[in-house]
């Protein structure tokens, strides 16, 4: 099957509203005779729901929390980028789309991101209108912060707490439609299959959790916004129940997956602290506006630490390492996620690590609270030799700023971060990767579409901090509620789709025999003893740096792992009633493939790139190197019934607006 990613011709600036200008268009009596399915209710989702629900349509969601306002959408801390260029700092829609494709080290395709940066000014306004409390400059125009990998300030932020006000948002808008009626919100439901009749997505099966009932549901079109798969690694900064299950089925019926090796690590992550632990929590990416980044320059140092001899505040400015601001001095602590999040590794693994397992470095906001301190005495008239009086000016600005997030890290570590610098690590935070779609957001099955993280579009290799929650309402507020027209014109001559078909009654078959599979058997481990063996051979051979040893190692350990879990997993309880366990060892099964095709992916591409860090492809300096001859394209895989037999399809990128060079921040 030849990839047609349906990008229309025209000078790039020119190609959206052309595009809009000449795509069909259902007229408002007959959306009312159209349904949608919206599978997932985070920033995607909710806000795809709301808007096709406010254009006619009938729309169905499903989530598998209690409330869509529980998505994951809420855990985004540090802000949302758009290209206002209300600080007057240089910012522009083309330098929000160079940022965005750099940042991703070439290898997003440009159509899609500068779509994106399009429609980026049109989120903010979006959410002003609806109440969202962005924070504001003392003269009460809206503030703006710097994320990494840029060199202007275009992150719209509200506190440390962005994504939740987001998606109270978009889920108010939502809610209206519910109250209408265009909207009907199943909670406690999770997809289990897709619905394909004739070659169209046409419904999906889905299970009550609550009472264990199967389900069908049909619909016109189905639109997957169910987030990333980061928990392939078992420990990520994920909510425990997020899951690659709705896109991994509609890979199984015949949606490509696109660059699934395409995975971020955070640099900024409260570290791990034993074998306990099911989750990480992530520190915001904003603070590396203000805090910065050492370690201590001497091996007896970090050793004096990790044996508690030591205190950081002890350490002399001299004897500090900020190997950030030594290695890259154009943007310092603001380096994008992936160089940051190595250069922590480096450290560590020389020796430097600042905890006792030896993998903490530094974030430090002394600096900060100091400068912020005298700015503030010098405002108010104060004396600005008050060291005391300083430091309680600028921890209270500080605090303004970020205090939710110390406060988070104050209860978890134990520790004021307001006095002794915090410890951070990199962790798996959001996945570049997903099911692969084309200009329209339609995936390689006809009607079914993916939106948000769960595609791969826009973000290459490497996501820009602050771009997540960008995409995420863009394509559900701008993009999907046009091109979704496009494909459903034609439809509406074709009445409701009857849950009666053979299809359907095929699929709801194969989901309850599934089911009940792991209900009878009779093994001996529980799902998470299966899942943490898989996220330790993912982040010891598939994490931060993979070399072709490892991946072809874990491809092995991976396929023997399903293998046995498949055998020796038991699932108590039964599949007629609440069962998070049945829940849970659905999602790991889908979890043991895609973590094979996962490494596979990484050990095709002799490259590194963005998030894919092969050792083997390295600058003497310790850089990422890529093969641009070689690997410029969009790696789509086509499931041919397990993970090892996956066909590679290749879509070439084409740079016509940014000239391909090494991506430098030096």
């Amino acid at each position: 099957m030849a990839l047609d990613s349906k990008i229309p011709n025209g000078p790039i600036a020119d190609k959206w509203t052309n595009y809009k200008d000449h795509i069909n268009l259902v007229n408002p009596a007959n959306k009312r005779n159209i349904d949608i399915i919206v599978v997932g209710t985070g920033l995607a989702g909710s806000s795809a729901a709301a808007t096709l629900a406010e254009l006619g349509y009938n729309v169905k969601t499903f989530c598998f929390q209690d409330s869509p306002r529980r998505a994951h959408s809420i855990a985004a801390q540090g802000g949302i980028n758009a290209a206002k260029n209300y600080q007057g700092d240089g910012d522009s829609t083309f330098r929000l789309f160079y940022d965005t494709v750099k940042g991703g080290d070439y290898r997003s395709r440009e159509a899609n991101v500068h779509r994106l940066a399009e429609v980026s000014v049109n989120i903010i306004d979006q959410c002003v209108m609806q109440g969202v409390p962005l924070a504001r400059e003392y003269g009460g125009l809206l503030d703006n912060r710097s994320f990494g990998g840029t060199l202007v300030a275009r992150t719209f932020y509200a506190k440390g707490q962005t994504g939740q006000q987001l998606l109270l948002g978009a889920y108010s808008a939502m809610n209206r439609q519910i109250g209408r009626g265009k909207i009907k919100s199943y909670t406690r439901h999770e997809m289990q299959d897709l619905v394909v009749v004739d070659g169209k997505a046409r419904g999906i099966i889905a299970r009550d959790l609550v009472t264990g009932e199967i389900e069908r549901h049909s619909a016109h079109a189905v639109v997957i916004a169910s987030g990333g798969y980061g928990n392939v690694f078992f420990l990520s900064t994920y909510a425990m129940g997020s899951n690659a299950t709705a896109a991994w089925k509609i890979h199984k019926k015949g949606a490509f997956f696109a660059n699934p090796c395409y995975t971020q690590i955070h640099p900024t992550c409260i570290p791990v602290s034993g074998d306990h632990q099911s989750k990480l929590t992530l520190m915001s990416e904003s603070l590396r506006n203000d805090g910065r980044i050492w370690v201590p320059a001497k091996l007896e140092d970090a050793k004096s630490i990790r044996e508690g001899k030591l205190k950081p505040t002890q350490i002399a400015e001299a004897d500090r390492d900020y190997y950030l601001e030594r290695r890259y001095p154009a943007f310092g602590n603001l380096v994008p996620r992936d160089i940051a999040s190595r250069a922590a590794k480096e450290r560590c693994d020389a020796g430097f690590g600042v905890n006792k397992t030896g993998e903490a470095v530094y974030l430090d906001f002394a600096a900060a609270i100091e400068r912020y301190g005298k700015e503030q005495a010098y405002v108010k008239g104060l004396d600005a030799n008050d060291a005391a009086l300083i430091t309680k000016l600028g921890a209270a600005l500080v605090a303004n700023k970020y205090g939710n997030l110390f406060q988070m890290y104050e209860k978890i570590v134990d520790e004021n971060p307001y006095t002794t610098p915090m410890m951070i690590y990199p962790a798996v935070h959001y996945t570049m990767g997903g099911t692969w779609v084309d200009y329209n957001l339609q995936t390689t099955i006809p009607g079914c579409f993916s939106i948000g993280e769960s595609n791969f579009s826009d973000h290459g290799a490497n996501r820009l901090g602050a771009s997540a929650l960008m995409q995420g309402l863009a394509d559900g507020y701008f993009v999907l509620p046009y091109t979704i027209g496009d494909y459903l014109a034609p439809d509406i001559k074709t009445g409701k789709i009857s849950t009666d078909l053979p299809e359907f009654i095929e699929a709801e078959k194969n989901v309850k025999a599934r089911i009940d599979q792991f209900i009878n058997n009779n093994g001996t481990h529980s799902v998470d003893y299966f899942h943490k063996k898989l996220g330790k051979i993912m982040w010891n051979k598939v994490g931060m740096a993979r070399n072709a040893k490892g991946l072809n190692e874990a491809i092995v350990e991976i396929a023997a792992l399903r293998e046995e879990f498949y055998k020796d997993v038991k699932v108590p309880g039964d599949a007629n009633s609440f069962n998070q366990e049945l829940d849970k060892a659905g999602r790991v099964a889908d979890f043991l493939e895609l973590g094979e095709l996962f490494a596979k992916d990484a050990l095709h591409r002799n490259e590194s790139c963005g998030g894919h860090f092969r050792e083997e492809y390295q600058s003497e300096d310790g850089e990422a190197q890529r093969d641009d001859e070689n690997f410029a394209y969009v790696a789509a895989w086509e499931y041919m019934g397990k993970p090892s037999e996956a066909v590679l399809h290749k879509e070439p990128l084409v740079y016509d607006n940014v000239k391909l060079v090494t991506r430098s921040y030096k």
